[in-house]
């Protein structure tokens, strides 16, 4: 299969530069795949389409203020970009520019870090500083925007760069899909009899990485931290056992689900790594719905909703809503995929 049969058109202002200060204002392109059909509402109309019994399953994963803007020892510019722990002050990082390992980045706060190796375009950090970083990255860290949104974090992104549900640190973006959501609007949710499961996925800078390969097969997923709790899980399975819907929001959702499903058509309690790589071809085993955003072209995003709602029906969604002015990208709208 060729990345470029996944490319289209995008003009750069659909691209969402600031958040909907009313999450729910955001408009929803809705997509049901049997009859072929598109539909246009906005956001709350979401309730219409869900039934008592379904399930909504979100990712409560908390974007971390991963980007630390320093200084060289020469006194030039230099920035990190933290993409996991893996020890005590010991982060797997992207330094911008290259920085020779030994030497050391100087943040505000008396902070240092020092480059102690560099491998396969990572690096391996160590911070200088006698107490654990988390409790100062609020102070010195910046939300990292996606590359996309051309400006820098304004004060508002903390807040609206976050569900309303987030609570597990570790991501370096937002679930995005999750962003239109309201503590409002969940108890509606609920009181229409629908459920809410919960799982993490934290998200890594692999959801920004190109596809290089003009065959797409040959892209591979950069791993990401997931946990699938047992509450979750049985949920999750009783939901298919009633016949209900189960209803992914966002993509990181989708691969939680179908990182855990057995052969059975169930889900097992799960915790670990993933890279699972969902391209046109993938056959799904749990999820039945998503809720997701607008995605740029030939991006693992881009190809995993093609892959369930069908190439011709998702170009054509997209040329609609090219063509009818929505937001795209992480502060645009959403799209309902049945």
């Amino acid at each position: 299969m060729k990345l470029s049969d996944y490319n289209y058109f995008l003009p750069k202002d659909l691209i969402a530069q600031l958040p909907l200060l009313e999450r729910e204002r955001a408009r929803l392109l809705v997509i049901k795949r049997k009859e072929k059909e598109i539909e246009h509402c906005l956001f709350p109309a979401l309730l219409d389409y869900l039934s008592s019994g379904d399930l909504l399953v979100l990712n409560d994963t908390k974007v971390i203020p991963a980007r630390l803007r320093g200084k060289k020892e020469t006194g030039g510019r230099a920035e990190l970009l933290l993409l996991h722990r893996l020890e005590e002050n010991i982060y797997e990082a992207l330094a911008r520019p290259r920085i020779k390992v030994g030497s050391t980045i100087s943040f505000n706060k008396g902070i240092k870090a020092k480059i102690l190796e560099r491998k396969n375009g990572k690096d391996r950090v160590k911070f200088l500083y006698p107490g654990r970083i988390e409790e100062i990255l609020e102070k010195i860290g910046e939300i990292p925007l996606p590359p996309y949104i051309k400006r820098k974090p304004l004060p508002i992104d903390m807040t609206y760069y976050q569900t309303v549900y987030s609570k597990r640190d570790g991501a370096i973006a937002a679930p995005t899909a999750g962003l239109h959501f309201t503590e409002g609007f969940l108890q509606k949710v609920k009181e229409k009899g629908v459920n809410i499961a919960f799982v993490t996925l934290n998200i890594g800078w692999g959801t920004f990485k190109p596809i290089r390969e003009e065959n797409i097969e040959k892209h591979r997923m950069e791993k990401e931290y997931f946990e699938l709790p047992f509450p979750a899980a049985k949920l999750i399975n009783k939901t298919k056992k009633d016949g209900k819907r189960i209803i992914a929001v966002g993509t990181t959702s989708v691969r939680v689900l179908e990182a855990t499903a057995r052969s059975n058509g169930r889900v097992e309690p799960k915790k670990g790594w993933t890279s699972l790589y969902i391209y046109p071809g993938y056959k799904f085993k749990i999820t039945e719905s998503i809720l997701t955003n607008f995605h740029l072209p030939s991006t693992t995003l881009f190809l995993l909703i093609a892959a369930f709602a069908g190439k011709e029906l998702i170009q054509r969604a997209y040329q609609e809503a090219i063509e009818r002015k929505y937001r795209f990208a992480s502060y645009g709208d959403a799209m309902l995929i049945l």
